[in-house]
């Protein structure tokens, strides 16, 4: 119905609305009239007969009473003028039929028992009790039929419709040209937007009739005209940009079928290839594709089609049409085109140059600046290569370390520059040594690295001879200067019993010491069985331990009393001692590491440990302070050397609050004496803080007494070497009653270490050494335990 009616024109449709609305107007009002007269009529019929049967009844109370039917039927005869009237029954006391009077012979029922006033359709029943002394005696039921009065209404209301009908009809030919001024400017305004739908044309405008709604709507037809006029040439505008950006776009734009077939390309893609952009329609891009690439585009494409919401990225080269190879970065996923169609978009970026770079940066990665040579980093890399390549296949090889052994002669007494030089031209000359399926590297400072792979310890003792000789042979000029180089190697060999990387570098590095401290300029080839290898080893681990005995607190503070030889009541006065805790939790003595970290330049950060953990324990315990008479702190010669030690030490005395008087630093005389200068510049910084200072282990020295005069310390430690002997060796004796004596010369105090029973203690008593130190006195316990 819908459809139908939308066909129509707006002229006909406002007809149908009026024509219909008019109808229905027409029959909704012959319908409220109609119901409204049957009710009127039933209404008035039904008083009016009720009236009647009330007089009959009043009347023919005495017919009843007297037993008189004639009288009641004669009462009953005015009925029949009555234009409606069916018929009428009086009924008397027994509710029997007393008389009748029908006229259409329509018989009355022969008792009232059941009789009410009633409408039943067409037929109207009223019946009326006839009441003597408030007792019921009878009762008259009239009928009567409607259907005469109902056909009365029906022609009234005709009557009426008709003339609405002649209204309705004229009011129709007034509004015809009414109907024709409204639907012409809608008429006229469809048809200007009809044709602007056909030629696309938007500077049209529609014509305005009138000021109403239509004219509105004309006026906003043609603003939005104007709009869409000014949208379609800024779209116009902008595609243009868009085709301008799309052309210049400095990366490679390709609209690809899904197998490669090239359907569009931007102008700067065409350029970058070298064809104008109409050559490539229906080309392959694969035409373009480096041939080794190729299988790997043909994959990344694939994988486009089928991931179809995910952009894939792939570098590959693109051969141009000059023969110029481009590195480009392809990113492409699958679209689907206006026409639901699937195309492949692929944007290429040339990173040519950045590929240039990232190569370069990664061969810089890899490789010595100075020297050109591997790098240490690489160089691990390889060693764990032949490492798992052993592991596998059982083969041999070997790794050789070089440490140049006058490098430092050259960069002190000519400069780095030269130094620099001197580096260069060795890597030049190893390389020209050794094979071209070798690895050389530089490994840092003057040190070298070779790896042979698949070569024997023979092979390579052979081939480092030949180094160490052509190394010898070689001289050096700068500047009107020569000099002559020699090299320490170290030799390690790769099986498949060998650890990682770091374990051969290791080896390979304890040889190569091994070989220096041998007198330099020799080879020594790595052995598990080598003691002197296995010591260095063992203070190889050591250094990772001490680092994470630092980091993790597995050192332990222990004290060793120090007590007077004389009676005098004093404090508390010990030696702070370190041990380390290992996993299992014994006690390591220092001896096991102390080596190792003096070696390893760690010796400092140890010392840091124990001054500050030494100065929190001190200032946390309740009481320590007060007791305590005096607490001796080793430091190494590395601390001594450390421009940073005596600021932090500063900071610790101010953070803890310790009382500089009561600390005292004990160094060692050898490393006292290697730095004399600045050992004398350390001390003297301390104590004038407050702080004392001990000479450890005085005596050991060759030159003992000439140094101790420059060197303002406050106790003098004998070196237990000449202590626990002093009972049976008098050159022992004479040493400690030496050193006791210049020491009280020079107003230092004296103290005996090694002091293992009573008897070494009198004998110490009697010299006059002032204090005492050894098992004999106390062992070293726990701090805690003191």
């Amino acid at each position: 119905m819908s459809g139908w009616f939308s066909r129509f024109s707006i002229k006909s449709k406002l007809f149908s609305i009026i024509l219909v609305s008019s109808l229905f107007a027409m029959l909704f009002a012959f319908m409220i009239l109609f119901a409204t007269n049957v009710t009127e009529v039933k209404r008035k019929a039904m008083e009016d007969f009720s009236a009647t049967a009330n007089l009959i009844a009043n009347r023919s109370i005495a017919a009843v009473m007297f037993d008189d039917p004639a009288l009641a039927k004669e009462n009953l005869s005015p009925l029949t003028k009555l234009p409606d009237f069916k018929s009428a029954c009086v009924y008397g006391k027994q509710q029997q039929l007393f008389a009748e009077l029908a006229s259409n012979h329509t018989p009355c029922p022969l008792r009232s028992n059941q009789l009410h006033t009633r409408v039943d359709q067409l037929t109207l029943l009223v019946y009326q009790p006839m009441m003597q002394d408030q007792e019921r005696i009878g009762g008259v039921l009239i009928e009567a039929d409607l259907s005469g009065a109902l056909i009365r209404q029906l022609q009234f209301v005709s009557l009426v419709l008709m003339v609405l009908f002649i209204a309705l009809v004229g009011s129709f030919l007034m509004t015809m040209p009414l109907l024709n001024r409204v639907a012409k400017p809608i008429t006229l305004l469809a048809k200007t937007a009809q044709r602007i739908g056909l030629n696309h044309d938007y500077s049209v405008r529609a014509t305005k009739h009138s000021e109403d709604e239509i004219g509105i709507l004309v006026d906003s037809f043609n603003s939005m005209l104007e709009t869409i006029e000014n949208k379609n040439n800024s779209l116009l505008a902008l595609k243009n940009n868009f085709q301008a950006l799309y052309d210049n776009n400095p990366t490679m734009v390709f609209d690809l079928s899904l197998t490669g077939q090239i359907q569009s390309v931007n102008q700067f893609g065409a350029k970058q290839i070298g064809l104008g952009a109409n050559q490539f329609v229906d080309m392959s891009i694969f035409s373009f594709t480096h041939p080794e690439d190729i299988v790997e585009s043909r994959s990344f494409f694939n994988d486009c089609i089928a991931n179809p919401h995910q952009v894939q990225k792939q570098e590959v080269r693109l051969i141009c049409q000059n023969g110029n190879i481009i590195w480009v970065r392809q990113s492409a996923r699958l679209v689907n085109t206006t026409l639901n169609q699937q195309h492949l978009l692929l944007v290429c970026e040339d990173i040519t140059e950045t590929r240039r770079l990232a190569d370069k940066i990664a061969y810089q990665a890899s490789h010595d600046e100075l020297t050109g040579l591997t790098n240490r980093r690489q160089f691990d890399e390889y060693i764990q290569t032949l490492v798992d390549q052993a592991q596998a296949d059982n083969s041999i090889h070997v790794m050789c370390y070089l440490d140049l052994d006058q490098f430092k002669v050259v960069n002190d007494t000519c400069g780095h520059l030269a130094g620099d030089e001197l580096l260069r031209q060795l890597g030049e000359l190893l390389r020209q040594q050794v094979r071209k399926t070798d690895v050389l590297a530089r490994l840092g400072g003057d040190e070298f690295g070779i790896l042979m792979s698949h070569c024997n310890i023979e092979q390579a003792l052979l081939t480092s001879e030949k180094l160490r000789t052509s190394i010898c042979d070689f001289q050096f000029a700068w500047e009107n200067r020569s000099f002559s180089i020699s090299v320490s190697i170290g030799i390690a060999p790769i099986s498949r019993t060998s650890g990682n990387a770091v374990d051969i570098l290791k080896e390979a590095d304890a040889a190569c010491y091994a070989a220096k401290e041998k007198g330099r300029n020799r080879i020594h080839i790595f052995s598990s069985s080598d003691e002197e290898l296995a010591e260095r080893q063992g203070e190889m681990q050591w250094v990772e331990k001490i680092r994470l005995g630092i980091e993790e607190n597995r050192f332990q503070l222990y004290g060793q009393l120090i007590v007077p030889t004389t009676h005098l009541e004093e404090g508390l006065h010990f030696e702070t001692l370190l041990r380390y805790r290992d996993e299992q939790g014994n006690i390591i003595p220092p001896g096991a590491f102390l080596p190792a970290a003096e070696r390893y330049n760690i010796a400092p950060a140890l010392d840091r440990w124990v001054i500050s953990n030494l100065f929190e324990y001190l200032s946390s315990t309740p009481g320590f302070i007060e007791r305590l008479e005096l607490c001796s702190v080793n430091l190494s010669g590395l601390s001594l050397s450390d421009e940073t030690m005596l600021d932090f030490i500063s900071k610790q005395f101010r953070k803890w609050q310790i009382p500089t008087y009561k600390i005292c630093f004990e160094i060692t005389e050898t490393a006292a004496i290697s730095n004399l200068s600045y050992a004398k510049q350390f001390i003297d910084t301390l104590r004038k803080k407050g702080c004392l200072f001990s000479l450890d282990d005085f005596g050991s020295g060759l030159s003992s007494f000439a140094y101790l005069k420059n060197l303002p310390v406050d106790f003098l430690k004998i070196d237990g070497l000449f202590v626990k002997d002093i009972l049976e060796d008098k050159i022992d004796w004479t040493m400690v009653k030496a050193i006791n004596e210049v020491g009280h010369v020079m107003n230092k105090k004296t103290i005996a270490e090694f002091v293992e029973n009573q008897n070494i203690f009198e004998l110490l008593k009697t010299l006059g050494v002032n204090y005492a130190q050894g098992y004999g006195i106390a062992k070293p316990v726990p701090l805690r335990e003191l």
